[in-house]
Order: structure tokens, then C-alpha cells, then sequence
């Protein structure tokens, strides 16, 4: 779809949407101006300071030096300037770079990379280090837009107080991060600490921005018109983010569905790079270059990983003058010779993990997949591209890279995420539920195993605790204006119980088609939330006790409704007062503690 199609903005003033891609390696800003009337036109900011002589460039590396008093040095294109490396060193600044992998989820699939990531300045965390770039990014947005529109000032004090905010972020991350994100925007004074400012910012995944992005930039016609599955594969510096789609036919505008649960492996560029650099490691440590490892991997990323395309022929890293020999080491005038199939097996990981996802998606989709688009800045890799091509053309699969940009699929797919908003249903990706109490049933011998978990409840019954009651399923389609209702109750003797109530939302994450006790893969239950909501106006009416007990107690029946379906989980209690159901709106609190490194 191109912007012809899109239709005009009907808002009763001008407004302007921000897209912000903070990637691992580099971050890009796309946006696109709201006015009354007019057709929305999806725009880069292609002009960053520091960058002036790389007139176009549409992405600025993700570093941020520090000084020694915790205070903003240089940030991004000025991080690369020349001469600021002598700088640093002299002044001890603190180079921060990689610090969107702190974000991560603290999953075993990713406890692998900690010891490979750089870490964060001493005293800060990575919401403020998140914080300080969206700053910096917003700052850049501003001089750009007020450069080069025609009466730019003037069309920036118009929207500047009330901007809306689209940030991206892996198919991998949750609530939980993006909680994080929406803090380190209110740090960075994008937006005010309130539910208003909270609204103005929209989360998208990486994974369905690119799909937005490659909707307008070379979607394979098979994918648009007969609605073919397609894969979209998002390779960036830190992640590679893989999403199945396929179009809705049944609706005359263009709307898409995902058809299968999205992934997200630690296996972007960067580790292409650190495999380089274990290598060179063990081959360089006799040597007295071994004190140039830095500087030669700094090397092997700007020339070598970029232009690999071969592995009949060698490979060299120019990182000295000619002065620099040493035969032993296939070091002749400065360059380290490598050879072809040494340096493929730096991209063997990224590769494999690649190729993998995609059948596994194909494997599991709601729908047969026919193409595979290849985006992201790693994506502009020429072996990477024909590694994959070699092994998933002959499973009948299309693989293609849209022409145009391919690292700017993000910042432009999340400003067509705003505006045009082609997924409606999506995949959830693990199971998610509630640890509640069920009536014991004597002749369930799961039950009778677990007697020890048994207790009377305030009515008098028999009720045994910790079963996992499912919401929603793994891998179920989900739209998004669909409700998972689930009926629950709540029994106490004193009123005020009932006053500020909270529920806890957990998934399980492991292989068990239907789990249903705690004790069973309990390492694979996580808690993603909790469900805050106020009672305290509920009417309660006391009832009896049975069975021949005294006294009485309330007992208050609900239902948690959740929506699954949208970019952010969304929550509601409802219950009946009398015929009619109230909601009350609620507050959903993440848990801070499961995204520290250990």
C-alpha cells in the first residue's frame, strides 16, 4: 500500500507522530505530520549532528559517552567523531554501547549473553541510559523537522506539546520492558508522569514494523493478493526477530493477521562480531597485537563483516600501517589475513538460528507460508542473504530483501503501525493464566497426591491450591478486540479484604501441552504481572456459614477481563450488581526484579 491509499487525517488540529527505533547498533527516527484534511506522508530524519558529511544517512550509531560525574558527553554520530577516542581516553569518559540488551527479558534463552554485553556506567540504570538517548533522539527530531519544512519553527510550536510516540522494540520484550521504555521517555521529558502522557506513547514490535514497512517496500504480490503466509525476518545488531503474516482476503481493506507466535534470538550482528573476536582472541594471544583487539574488531565491522561474500577467498582486516608484520600471525602491512571459511563460521549461529525459525514458523502457522522477507541492517549482508536463500529456496520458499533501506524498516514500519494499522489479530506466545484453589475432588488421584495442599475455605469447603487455571492458550490466534473473561471469587470475614484487591497474571513457558499444577516444570511458571483495582465502592451483602459453623463472611464474585490481542496487554474486573455488569479500570504493575542480571 502506498501512501496514495491511506486515508486523510480527520483530526481537529495538526499533529505529530514520532517513531523512534533504538536498536542495538544503531537507531534511526521516523515521523510524519498530521494536519487536518491532508494525506499522512510517512518521512526520515536523515540529518544528524556529526553526520552532516553523510548527507542521507538515516541512522546514527547507539553510543553514549559519559564523563566520570555520570553527565552526557557525546552521543551517537558525535561518539564517532574523529579525535574523540584520545578524548575519552584522556578524560576517562565511560563509552556506553549494546545498553538496549540490559532490557532483555531474563529468560534462559537469553542468560547466555550476559558476560557478552558491555556494561552500564557505574550508577546507572538502563532506563536512565535509555532515558538520556530518547532525549538526544528527540532533540534531533526537533532541529530536523524545524530545518527543513518550510516555516519549521512555526509548525513545531504548534505540535511540540502534545506529540504522540511510537517505540519499537523485539518480538521478545513484554510489559515489563516496555514499562522501562515508557519511563525512560518520562526521564527524558518526552512526556509528563501521567496516565494522559502515559497514552501518548504506542508500542509496536519490531517484528510488525517491519511487516508495515514491507507492506509499502516490496511485499510479494502472492502475499497481498492471494493472501500467501509470509515471514518476516528482521535482522538487527542485537536480535533477529521473526513474524509470520498473512493477509486477510475476507475484508476489502487491506488488514493482516499473524499466524504464528513470534521469536526473538540473540543472534544479530554484534555476535557475529563477538564470535570474530574469540577467535582472534586465541589466535592473536602470543602475539603483541593482541593489545590492538579492540581497535582490529572495531576494523573487521566497518569492512570486513560488511563485505564478506566469498569463502573460496581470503579475508583481510586493515587495522595497522605497513609497518605492521608478523608472518606467524598472517599479519603483512597492517592486515590480518583471514580465511573464507573461518570468517563464515562467525555467521554460522546467525545463519542456522535463521533458517530454523522460519521452518519452525512454518511448522506452527495457522496458515501455509510461501515467502520469506529478509529486513534489518544485517539483512544488507550479502552472505548472510544468500546463506539463508541456499537453504530455504529448496523448500519451496521465496526469499526476497526489499530494495529500499533495509535498515529503516523499524522507524518508517512503526509510523505505518500508527497511522495505517494492518495486524488485527495476533499469536500469543506462551500460556498465560492464574494460580487459583479448586474444589478437592477425592477420587482425582492428582488430587489425593497433593493433599498437603488442601484447606477449608471461610464457606466450609474443601478446596486444594496452586492449579494453574489457563486464560489463553499458547499459539492461539487472538484479535484484538477480543475478551478473555475468567470467572474467579474471593472469600474473607473482614470487609475491608475487599478494599484494594490485586491479581496475579503468570504464563508458563515450557514444553507441557496443558499445565495444570505448579509442582510440575515449575521453573517454566513466570510472573508477568500484577492486577490492581480498587473495590472498596462494591456493595457486599454478608452471607452464612454452612455446615453448622458461626458467623458470617462476604464473598465477592468477578471476572477478570483481559485483552491479549493489542500491542500491550490490557486488564478490567467487571461483576453484577444486580443485572447489571460495572467494570472497574485497573492498574497493572510489572515486577522490576526479573530484569537484573544476575
Amino acid at each position: 500500500m502506498s501512501s496514495s491509499s491511506r486515508s486523510v487525517f480527520r483530526g481537529p488540529r495538526r499533529k505529530l507522530v514520532l517513531a523512534f527505533d533504538v536498536g542495538t547498533t544503531y537507531s534511526g527516527i521516523s515521523y510524519s505530520v498530521l494536519d487536518p484534511g491532508q494525506v499522512p506522508e510517512i518521512k526520515g530524519v536523515t540529518r544528524f549532528p556529526a553526520h552532516e558529511q553523510i548527507s542521507g544517512a538515516s541512522k546514527i550509531p547507539t553510543i553514549i559517552y559519559y564523563d566520570r560525574h555520570g553527565q552526557v558527553r557525546a552521543v551517537g554520530a558525535e561518539a564517532m567523531r574523529e579525535g574523540i577516542y584520545e578524548t575519552a581516553e584522556d578524560e576517562m569518559w565511560i563509552k556506553t554501547e549494546w545498553f538496549k540488551l540490559h532490557l532483555r527479558p531474563k529468560t534462559e534463552a537469553s542468560r547466555h549473553i550476559a558476560n557478552e554485553i558491555p556494561p552500564l556506567p557505574l550508577n546507572k540504570t538502563v532506563t536512565e541510559v535509555l532515558g538520556d538517548f530518547l532525549k538526544y533522539l528527540f532533540e534531533c527530531a526537533s532541529s530536523y523537522i524545524q530545518d527543513t519544512h518550510a516555516n519549521g519553527p512555526d509548525l513545531w510550536a504548534s505540535v511540540e506539546k502534545d506529540i504522540d510516540y511510537v517505540l519499537s522494540h523485539p518480538n521478545g520484550w513484554e510489559g515489563i520492558q516496555q514499562t522501562q521504555m515508557r519511563q525512560a521517555a518520562v526521564q527524558a521529558g518526552l512526556i509528563p508522569d501521567t496516565t494522559k502522557g502515559h497514552a501518548r506513547i504506542s508500542f509496536v514490535t519490531e517484528g510488525e514494523a517491519s511487516l508495515h514497512f514491507s507492506i509499502q517496500n516490496g511485499l510479494p504480490s502472492g502475499a497481498m493478493k492471494e493472501g500467501d503466509g509470509v515471514v518476516i525476518v528482521d535482522a538487527g545488531g542485537g536480535t533477529i526477530d521473526v513474524s509470520a503474516y498473512s493477509r486477510n482476503t475476507k475484508e476489502v481493506k487491506d488488514s493482516f493477521e499473524e499466524i504464528a507466535a513470534p521469536q526473538c534470538h540473540f543472534h544479530g550482528s554484534v555476535f557475529v562480531s563477538i564470535h570474530a573476536r574469540l577467535f582472534l582472541d586465541k589466535l592473536l594471544a602470543e602475539s603483541s597485537f593482541i593489545e590492538d583487539l579492540d581497535h582490529i574488531i572495531r576494523c573487521f565491522d566497518k569492512t570486513t563483516k560488511l563485505r564478506f561474500r566469498n569463502i573460496e577467498e581470503p579475508q583481510y582486516i586493515k587495522f595497522g600501517s605497513t609497518r605492521d608484520n608478523d608472518a606467524t600471525y598472517g599479519i603483512r602491512f597492517g592486515q590480518l589475513k583471514l580465511q573464507g571459511t573461518d570468517v563464515s563460521q562467525f555467521f554460522e549461529p546467525s545463519v542456522k538460528c535463521i533458517v530454523n525459525a522460519v521452518i519452525e514458523q512454518r511448522k506452527s502457522a495457522h496458515k501455509s507460508i510461501s515467502h520469506v522477507v529478509l529486513v534489518g541492517g544485517f539483512a544488507a549482508s550479502d552472505w548472510l542473504y544468500m546463506k539463508v536463500l541456499d537453504s530455504l529456496k529448496p523448500l519451496g520458499l521465496n526469499v526476497l530483501r526489499p530494495e529500499n533501506h533495509v535498515n529503516k524498516a523499524v522507524s518508517d514500519g512503526a509510523i505505518s503501525f500508527y497511522l495505517d494499522h494492518f495486524v488485527r489479530t495476533r499469536v500469543s506466545k506462551v500460556t498465560y493464566g492464574n494460580f487459583c484453589h479448586i474444589p478437592y475432588d477425592s477420587s482425582d488421584p492428582e488430587h489425593v497426591r497433593r493433599q498437603g495442599n488442601t484447606f477449608m475455605s471461610v464457606s466450609g469447603s474443601k478446596r486444594i491450591s496452586d492449579t494453574f487455571d489457563i486464560i489463553l492458550p499458547k499459539n492461539t490466534q487472538v484479535s484484538e478486540a477480543k475478551e478473555f473473561r475468567k470467572p474467579y471469587f474471593r472469600e474473607s470475614e473482614n470487609r475491608n479484604e475487599f478494599k484494594d484487591a490485586s491479581f496475579s497474571i503468570w504464563c508458563y513457558r515450557g514444553a507441557v501441552a496443558e499445565p495444570r499444577w505448579k509442582d510440575v516444570d515449575t521453573d517454566n511458571y513466570t510472573k508477568i504481572c500484577t492486577i490492581e483495582v480498587d473495590l472498596s465502592h462494591i456493595t457486599l451483602t454478608p452471607r452464612y456459614k454452612g455446615k453448622g459453623e458461626r458467623g458470617q463472611y462476604f464473598r465477592l464474585d468477578y471476572d477478570l477481563v483481559l485483552l491479549f490481542g493489542l500491542t500491550e496487554l490490557k486488564a478490567q474486573v467487571a461483576w453484577r450488581e444486580g443485572s447489571v455488569e460495572k467494570r472497574s479500570p485497573t492498574k497493572i504493575v510489572y515486577d522490576p526484579d526479573i530484569t537484573r542480571d544476575d
